[in-house]
């Protein structure tokens, strides 16, 4: 009998394996990436702490009216600029980057690519 394989378990797996070298600290918080079908959400985790700093998502109203009819990597880069703009107001500058499990290709690299163009260092 063919199983199918439970890709979000398989994200999972991958995400344990990448969280085990890295961590957040007060100095150069942890940005951790989740993506949903229809929607991406980030945020900024000082894992000492165990506090999460700032976040954002497509889902906030400012980004969603802004998001209009745009693409799902266009919001996702709108979501990292919002989201790397939030934490120099709290003067966190560095960043540890988290793919949450995901590959670095299409929306999470779309995040990346925001946050780098809104002034957050990896």
């Amino acid at each position: 009998m063919i199983t199918k394989t439970n890709k979000n378990a398989n994200r999972k797996k991958r995400h344990n394996r990448v969280r085990t070298k890295v961590t957040g600290t007060a100095e150069r918080p942890r940005l951790n990436v989740y993506r949903s079908l229809n929607h991406i959400y980030v945020q900024i985790i000082d894992d000492v702490n165990g506090t999460t700093l700032t976040s954002a998502s497509s889902l906030d109203p400012d980004l969603k009216q802004a998001a209009g009819n745009k693409t799902k990597k266009e919001v996702a880069k709108l979501v990292g600029e919002a989201a790397a703009k939030k934490a120099l107001e709290k003067g966190i500058k560095q960043v540890v980057f988290d793919r949450g499990g995901y590959i670095y290709h299409g929306r999470v690299l779309e995040v990346a690519a925001g946050a780098r163009e809104a002034g957050l260092e990896f």
